[in-house]
């Protein structure tokens, strides 16, 4: 057996394995998959506040900001599906400690030439808190090769290692296609790219975007509570909501 230095951090499912010892370990190596979700529910919070004049006039303000919330459903598990996601909760004791999800429908960008690539995405310039979009380099000079709306990507910026936010991309334009009036026109391995929500933080250039993100989240309750029906099978569900560091 070998010595470890770190815990899984992540959510265990059929591609985070978990050892006995609570560290990642490959299921070669003796490492157990988290059970995978039966169903997913995905939305996005954002809190607004509105007020109408008599005359009609519509006022509206963001008053907090966003946040991602995650409903998981896992089908009915036998005990040793059941134990590895369970004792992984328990030791977070609730809503105490963060730790990470990897949702299957954003594990990868939805554009297979893309992910194919793998190419390493930097932020092509600084990118001001409040932003909307950011010019990105490192991409594939063919311009279809790119990632798709309703992709999501989280930053790594060595400057701010509380940057934990992740974003959605709504709007992607590249050299041969892009909003002239607002933008100047990027290179071939550029892309401009808008997202949901606005920057969180200020971001430095050559910071990565990551599009195989992990999302940073808290339990909703401190309560952890199963059901073992007759038929000896454990029925489990889980709340979550982004946990921003």
């Amino acid at each position: 057996m070998a010595t470890f230095t770190s815990f899984l951090d992540i959510l265990p499912d059929p591609s985070n394995p978990i050892g006995i010892g609570g560290q990642a370990l490959a299921t070669s190596s003796g490492g157990t998959n988290g059970p995978g979700f039966a169903s997913v529910s995905f939305s996005s919070e954002s809190p607004i506040q509105m007020s109408r004049t008599n005359s009609g006039r519509v006022i509206t303000r963001s008053i907090a900001g966003h946040k991602w919330s995650i409903q998981i459903k896992y089908n009915p598990m036998t005990r040793d599906q059941f134990e590895p996601v369970y004792n992984f909760l328990l030791e977070k004791n609730g809503r105490l400690n963060p730790f990470f999800v990897k949702l299957p429908q954003q594990a990868t960008s939805r554009n297979a030439a893309f992910v194919s690539a793998n190419p390493t995405i930097t932020t092509a310039t600084t990118g001001a808190a409040g932003s909307g979009f950011i010019l990105q380099a490192g991409h594939n000079t063919t311009e279809a090769t790119q990632p798709q709306p309703g992709d999501m990507f989280t930053i790594t910026d060595t400057n701010d290692s509380l940057h934990t936010k992740a974003y959605r991309v709504t709007r992607v334009m590249g050299n041969g296609t892009y909003n002239s009036a607002l933008h100047s026109q990027p290179t071939t391995a550029q892309r401009i790219v808008y997202f949901t929500p606005h920057l969180q933080r200020a971001v430095a250039q050559g910071a990565t975007c990551d599009y195989t993100p992990l999302i940073r989240v808290m339990q909703v309750a401190d309560v952890q509570q199963y059901n073992l029906g007759t038929n000896n099978l454990y029925e489990f569900s889980l709340s979550l909501e982004e946990c921003q560091a």
